[in-house]
């Protein structure tokens, strides 16, 4: 009877263990292969408290950036929460610290009115400075079709869209939910024409 009791036991515990540890050969569904690639997805949070006069430009310039990648995703701090990125507005030049940003690491982007006062758009402006917090140095000179031309691209520009390459970039700093470290990051850049 001893021998029968110790079996069931040893059935029942197999048995468990079995039902409780992943199948080796489990497919991958498109529901699991969207949650692993969403779980890969870097949250950037930005504090733009300090850029009063600002808020449509940088609304539509994260909004640019959240629309046209996919690895990197830019939320909107909530009020007394700490931010990755720090926007401000100033009088000078704009300017930003060159990333990629990772989670929990500090960027600071400045939108100078200096710019705007000479005809620059202010929601290129934004997009291009946040392009810098996501590891992109200036491609100057160059067409108004690259986001960061900057000032290169004419005060004509209004493009505030990362073209392909641009985008691409972004993509492989930030791919499998990490930022990669670039040589440049975290020095200042500051866009005067």
């Amino acid at each position: 009877m001893l021998h029968f009791r110790r079996l069931a036991i040893a059935i029942a515990t197999t048995a468990a263990a079995l039902t409780m540890a992943p199948a080796a050969n489990a497919v991958s569904t498109p529901d699991t292969v969207a949650a692993e690639s969403a779980s890969a997805v870097v949250t950037l949070r930005y504090d733009d408290s300090q850029a009063r006069g600002w808020e449509t430009a940088i609304a539509a310039g994260v909004a640019s950036w959240n629309t046209n990648v996919d690895n990197v995703k830019l939320a909107k701090a909530q009020p007394g929460t700490r931010a990755e990125i720090q926007i401000v507005a100033t009088t000078g030049w704009p300017q930003a610290t060159i990333g990629p940003v990772r989670p929990g690491g500090r960027g600071r982007v400045e939108l100078g009115s200096q710019a705007v006062d000479q005809g620059y758009d202010k929601t290129r402006i934004a997009a291009h400075e946040i392009g810098h917090n996501l590891g992109l140095p200036d491609t100057k000179p160059g067409p108004c079709s690259q986001l960061m031309s900057g000032s290169t691209g004419g005060i004509s520009c209004k493009n505030a869209v990362p073209d392909a390459a641009e985008q691409a970039r972004v993509e492989r700093f930030y791919a499998n939910g990490a930022a990669s470290r670039t040589p440049a990051d975290g020095h200042l850049v500051v866009d005067a024409s």
